[in-house]
């Protein structure tokens, strides 16, 4: 099918070539929205929204009472990092490393680039506070009787309102409500594994996986990962032929750290090979609503019939970190999960759950989510630009099609855990690689966020970053 495109598209893509061509170079003014207008016979808001997304590209950028003018140009493009070749062997135990990039990024006056959420200044702080103002009138005892096990009847309906489209039907009783995605992946893994079980994720993974997989000593099997596509299913299926695999905890839909987002038609084999196998599968699905795309890319959960997807997801990276709700789908599990909950916390936050109940109910949440992706897909890209301008020859960076993360490769000598504590001394944080692997790997990558909206610090910090590689 042909897709239609915009006005503003084309006029974007016009103005976009005569930059790459150097046509209009650096510093050169655009033509003013007026004569755009009469140069397409469009509308000002027409011409506005095709600046818009050249400025989101951080191609041009706005000066006021000035005009638009052009910011830099994309003459140098940078590849980008490898599909991962997990290797055997055990590295030394990163939760060192892990607590001081923890505490380092509450430092005063640093540049948190290892941030993993959205900054205060992206989220609707005064709505929520509004919110929770509300549901404190309107709960039984103000919220502070316990909520039922299985999380708050509201909360649970309109969440599976919410996600009604997202292939097979999501009913309000087969959702679990948690404190956090972490809280739903820690309940899924109890309920499917035993201590000394096998279980296979991506390489990198969010290191919080890895750490909460030890915990539950539980042995983990780290599988080839495209940046772009996420796991190799072919990778996947020799694992599964060749090993004994308890479950599978994948994130289909950008993936913590490399932004990866599987393809419908590997999900649909991941699916299948779980069934073929009869493992469980922990899908960790809390990117899937920061998406850049023009709609939210599919679960594993949508292509199966099973019941052996236990899909969890939460509010945590979207709209409020704090308030700790999230919730599981745990399909086939839900009595084992409901047993686990009951035993570990009895309950969830009742207010906080009523709070994120309305921002789905109204719409809130929806048209948050909008100015939420836009700031961060121009994010994205402003960020990587930087890196190319800023970083050393033979850098590799990921290129996200949603999520909050970049994944940068740099030249096989760099030890970034050793840069970090150089940068540290600059009040600049980052994630050095190490911490995604339990192997001993990645040492020459680091995780950077773009999270934070684009300024002249975040600028000055990716800057300051790319001259302290030596």
């Amino acid at each position: 099918m042909k897709v239609k495109t915009n006005l503003y598209d084309q006029i974007a893509a016009d103005i976009e070539v005569q930059i790459a061509q150097q046509v209009l170079r650096v510093g050169d003014k655009l033509p003013s929205l007026r004569l755009i207008c009469e140069r397409y016979s469009v509308s000002q808001s027409t011409a506005l929204q095709a600046y818009y997304q050249l400025e989101s590209k951080s191609l041009i950028e706005s000066r006021p009472r000035s005009g638009y003018f052009v910011h830099r140009s994309p003459n140098r493009n940078l590849g980008l990092p490898a599909t991962s070749t997990p290797v055997h062997g055990t590295a030394g135990d990163m939760h060192d490393l892990i607590s001081r990039v923890y505490r380092d990024m509450g430092r005063d006056g640093a540049v948190p680039l290892s941030l993993g959420v959205p900054a205060l200044a992206l989220l609707p702080v005064a709505k929520l506070n509004k919110g929770l103002l509300q549901a404190t009138r309107k709960l039984k005892g103000s919220g502070l009787e316990y909520e039922q096990v299985q999380g708050s009847e509201h909360l649970r309906r309109q969440v599976a309102l919410f996600y009604s489209g997202e292939g097979r039907s999501l009913g309000s009783d087969g959702l679990v409500v948690t404190a956090g995605c972490m809280d739903a992946l820690s309940l899924s893994l109890m309920a499917v594994t035993q201590r000394g079980d096998t279980i296979a994720v991506e390489s990198p993974v969010y290191f919080g996986i890895l750490q909460l997989a030890k915990s539950l000593g539980l042995t983990v099997v780290e599988l080839p990962t495209h940046p772009q596509t996420g796991i190799e299913p072919e990778a996947l299926k020799k694992a599964l032929m060749t090993k004994k695999i308890n479950a599978c905890l994948l994130v289909s839909n950008f993936n913590n750290p490399l932004g990866s987002l599987m393809p419908d038609e590997h999900k649909k084999e991941v699916v299948k090979l779980i069934q073929q196998y009869g493992i469980p599968l922990i899908e960790d699905d809390l990117y899937g609503e920061v998406y850049f795309g023009n709609e939210r890319p599919r679960s594993c959960r949508s292509f199966d019939d099973s019941g052996l997807v236990l899909w969890c997801c939460s509010v945590s990276k979207t709209l409020a970190p704090g308030y700790r709700v999230g919730w599981v789908a745990p399909g086939k599990f839900k009595d084992e999960v409901l047993r686990l909950k009951l035993y570990h916390s009895i309950a969830g936050t009742t207010i906080t759950q009523e709070v994120i109940a309305g921002f789905l109910e109204t719409g809130r949440y929806a048209h948050h989510l909008r100015g939420l992706r836009h700031t961060l897909q121009a994010n994205a890209l402003r960020y990587s630009r930087a890196i190319a301008e800023y970083f050393p020859e033979h850098t590799r960076v990921s290129r996200p099609q949603g999520g909050f993360m970049l994944w940068v490769e740099l030249d096989k000598r760099i030890d970034t855990a050793m840069l970090y504590d150089r940068a540290v001394r600059q009040k600049i944080s980052f994630a050095p690689g190490a911490m995604f692997s339990l192997q001993n790997q990645y040492s020459n990558c680091m995780r950077l966020s773009y999270g934070m909206p684009w300024n002249e610090t975040i600028e000055n910090a990716l800057r300051q970053l790319g001259r302290l590689i030596i």
